[in-house]
């Protein structure tokens, strides 16, 4: 075994020392000087030591003696001598270690090793003479200097650029000397931007509109035509949710559920209107504290309230209330600011110039917020204070048919007053003498007052008084009917107010004095702080006030250097597989660097500039020349650029399983495209919430949906946090906040893509489809069923292999007709029994392979 492995060992160990010798000897071929370029300390130096050195050398750590936070103790060294030998890089001790030679430990010990790109910067930097900047005179790491618009570069090869995304991908490219890829074909384009901008595959029906409109706007027009679509919120919202760790219950023992979908709501109809992202900011982090706040606005900042509530026994609210704090800060940083500020909960960040002081200043913007930190026990609800009972637009819909049907009544009462007002006069006349023989009257002690009263002394407001009451209580039988309507019509109306979902969300109706925690103990606290921004940035703008609305108008200031390159970076890595800055969740020393950092900049201003319109940005990605290229690599490229970091191509990259699921259902024809509402319960394994029933409280049965709710986006399905829906198999956890695109390519996927029953029941439906839809031709049926699901049509040699498959299924549930029926009794959705069940479940056995293609699990 030891001899079977050794040969992959040995290249592990041999790569590294290499590959940074594999650019000069390129370069030596190519009759080209190798020239390091100049190493930038501020941008590229530093942060490798910060992020890999100074965890054990630096400060108080100073393991071996050494310290490397200056260059005078890198000269120094430590018990084994200096660390760096100015101009010799590469016999310096600190390169020479990095690299794992002279039969000593690689460093740094006990961690990933330092990547080849990373040791080469550092033995440039050494050979060019281990400049380190006076910490006076250096420059600020670049994330935190505030973006200014760069002048486009110049390329030579113009005539591929379609707007200025292409034009510095250009640049890079021709600098290394690579061509862009060609343009992706017209239905793999389609396919793909409807995927990115819908989270749905395109129809048939759209295909064909796009393969026969050859005018020059044709992709623009889709586009246009994605971006209008109601479905373009619901896949802008998905990664928003996983950033606000969006969940339909607390979380922890007895995990109760909320009503937070109200705010889930909020986010897809601001996407859908193109809420310009400031206002989308200052509503969900303070839309209480706007001026005559609206109901939605107060919903919007239920952002902050998607946080998990411990509601266990023995939790103590305090201990809850400022993990709940601490929460809020860290969220907020890794949303808009791209800042890893809970390292500075205990003590002052090691890397980032944000001290323990800057955290609880922060703090402070939320800690005013009338809440105990837990929930109040029982019930299937557990939600805590602020909240406010808010309708959906089912929930309006309903308010207002009651509405409706109350005036209808009370018009119709009027109406028969009206045409018997004589008649009711005498009637009232009758009821006033009998109620006043009656010697022990049951009515109400202002009504006895005024039956006691001389009818000639009751004032019009005592008659008026009196009337109302006889004509609701005395009235004959032509109001009688009416009466009993309209109290059953109101009871019923107070009722379902009274069941209105009670949304969470912020308020600042209990200020508090804020203090910075000795190492995060509440139990213990400091110096007192008030709401500020960290003092590395900038301050508040002038005016803006020193709570969560400022805090929210300072994020979207001109002067702030980070929100709108965080923001940009977020939504281009959701169409390009990747950020400009791939630690989209860091921005700081420890973050990789830009792989475009001049277009990471125009991006950001004029993102800003535009009125921070996401649409608009969302439409130049798509309509740039460096999307539109085909996916399609090369063992050149894949050498040169394995991440492709360079764009030297398109993104190709496998679905989330959320999109997988949506995509099966739309293509089967099974999706119910309701927007919004109430989360739903598709199918889930039989007792998945069975361990949750600890106690008698409630009922943890999984209420499975009926009807069409099984057929809802993946977007609603009810997510509890304690178990989270089981074929949605890589997604965030939603306890935290998690902004960094992750995709994931498993073997273990295909257990639910091949055997989950919405797959397989999307399989059956397919078949159905098709065999309905696309004749009687084995071939047309495959072909139609291939395109459904992959938006082309298949190659000959393809259509081969799905004939032959469906000639073994046949064979298969001809010999077996049983195994057909019972393959075909997945899912609940209803089937055609007229057709032959041998044919349908062979053809349904296909189309669940069909699923299950490469092409068809991936965004190419």
């Amino acid at each position: 075994m030891l001899t079977r492995h050794f040969p992959r060992l040995w290249i592990g160990l041999w790569i590294p020392v290499c590959l940074p010798a594999i650019g000069f000897w390129q370069s030596a071929v190519s009759g080209q000087k190798a020239t390091p370029p100049h190493a930038d300390f501020a941008r590229e130096v530093l942060p490798v030591l910060k992020a890999h050195c100074f965890q054990c050398h630096s400060g108080a750590q100073q393991q071996g003696g050494l310290s490397l936070d200056s260059r005078a103790s890198l000269l120094t060294g430590g018990v084994s001598g200096p660390s760096v030998i100015p101009g010799i890089g590469g016999k310096s001790p600190l390169v020479v270690r990095a690299l794992g030679l002279g039969g000593k430990a690689r460093m740094p010990l006990g961690f990933a090793p330092l990547t080849a790109t990373q040791i080469a910067l550092l033995r440039n930097w050494i050979d060019q003479g281990a400049v380190w900047p006076d910490a006076s005179k250096a420059k600020k790491h670049w994330a935190y200097i505030p973006p200014r618009r760069p002048k486009l570069p110049k390329v030579t090869r113009i005539g591929w650029v379609r707007n200025p995304i292409d034009t510095f991908v250009l640049a890079k490219l021709e600098h290394v000397g690579l061509p862009p890829s060609a343009a992706a074909d017209r239905i793999t384009l389609l396919r793909r931007v409807t995927l990115d901008l819908t989270g749905l595959p395109p129809t048939p029906a759209e295909v064909d509109g796009f393969l026969a409109d050859k005018s020059a706007n044709a992709y623009s027009g889709v586009v246009d035509r994605l971006l209008a679509s109601p479905h373009f919120g619901e896949r802008m919202a998905l990664p928003w949710l996983d950033a606000a760790r969006y969940a339909d219950s607390n979380g922890f023992q007895q995990d109760g559920d909320t009503y937070q979908y109200l705010w889930r709501d909020w986010v897809i109809k601001a996407y859908n209107s193109n809420m310009p992202f400031d206002q989308f900011t200052i509503q969900q982090l303070a839309g209480d504290l706007l001026p005559n706040a609206t109901e939605d606005q107060k919903i919007a900042t239920g952002f902050n309230r998607c946080h998990l509530l411990n509601g266990e026994g023995g939790a103590i609210a305090e201990e809850q209330r400022n993990i709940v704090l601490f929460d809020r800060v860290d969220v907020t940083a890794t949303n808009w600011l791209g800042a890893t500020l809970a390292c500075a909960q205990c003590h002052d960040h090691k890397y980032d110039p944000l001290t323990q002081r800057d955290y609880y200043s922060m703090m402070a913007f939320f800690n005013n917020v009338p809440e105990s930190g837990t929930p109040p026990g029982g019930g299937q609800y557990r939600i805590a204070d602020p909240w406010i009972a808010a309708a959906t637009d089912e929930d309006k819909a309903k308010l207002k048919a009651f509405e409706d049907q109350l005036a209808a009544t009370k018009t119709a009462a009027d109406t028969y007053v009206e045409a018997h007002a004589a008649e009711l006069r005498t009637a009232q006349m009758l009821w006033e003498t009998a109620v006043q023989a009656n010697s022990a009257p049951k009515l109400p002690v202002p009504i006895l007052a005024i039956l006691q009263t001389a009818p000639a002394s009751r004032s019009t407001a005592m008659q008026q008084q009196l009337r109302e009451y006889f004509l609701a209580n005395g009235a004959p039988a032509g109001l009688k009917e009416n009466r009993e309507k309209t109290v059953a019509l109101t009871k019923e109306r107070d009722t379902y107010r009274a069941n209105l979902p009670r949304v969470m969300i912020m308020s600042d109706a209990m200020p508090r004095k804020t203090h910075i925690l000795d190492r995060g103990n509440y139990e213990m606290p400091r110096d007192e702080v008030q709401a500020d921004t960290p003092a590395s940035l900038t301050s508040l703008p002038p005016g803006a006030p020193h709570n969560r609305l400022g805090l929210a108008q300072w994020l979207v200031s001109a002067d702030n250097p980070l929100t709108a390159r965080v923001q940009v970076n977020r939504l281009w890595q959701a169409f390009f597989g990747a950020g400009l800055v791939k630690t989209s969740e860091n921005f700081g020393t420890q973050s990789e660097l830009p792989t475009h950092p001049e277009l990471l900049d125009w991006l950001a201003v004029d993102f800003r500039e535009s009125g921070w319109d996401v649409k608009r940005l969302v439409k130049l990605f798509v309509m740039s020349a460096t999307y539109r290229q085909s996916s399609k690599t090369t063992p050149a490229l894949r050498l040169r650029d394995p991440e492709n970091k360079l764009l030297a191509r398109a993104a190709r990259f496998r679905l989330s399983s959320l999109s997988l699921r949506d995509a099966a259902l739309a293509s089967s024809g099974l999706l119910d495209p309701r927007l919004g509402g109430k989360p739903v319960y598709p199918y889930q394994p039989k007792g998945i919430w069975d361990g949750l029933a600890i106690t008698n409280e409630r009922d943890f049965t999984y209420p499975q949906s009926k009807g069409a709710d099984l057929f809802r986006r993946s977007l609603y399905t009810f997510w509890r946090r304690t178990v989270a829906p089981s074929n949605m198999f890589d997604s965030s956890v939603r306890n935290t906040c998690k902004v960094r695109l992750t995709v994931t390519s498993t073997p273990l996927h295909a257990l639910t893509t091949l055997n989950d029953v919405t797959w397989v029941e999307a399989g059956r439906a397919l078949a159905e489809r098709v065999m309905k839809e696309a004749g009687v031709s084995p071939d047309a049926r495959l072909s139609e069923a291939f395109r459904r699901v992959c938006a082309r049509r298949p190659a000959p040699n393809e259509l081969q292999i799905l004939r032959r498959s469906l000639n073994r299924a046949l064979v298969a549930y001809r010999a077996d007709p049983k195994a057909a029926e019972a393959f075909l009794k997945a899912g609940e959705s209803p089937r055609d029994t007229t057709l032959d069940p041998t044919e349908h479940a062979a053809y349904a056995s296909v189309c669940l392979a069909l699923y299950n293609l490469d092409e068809a699990l991936t965004r190419e």
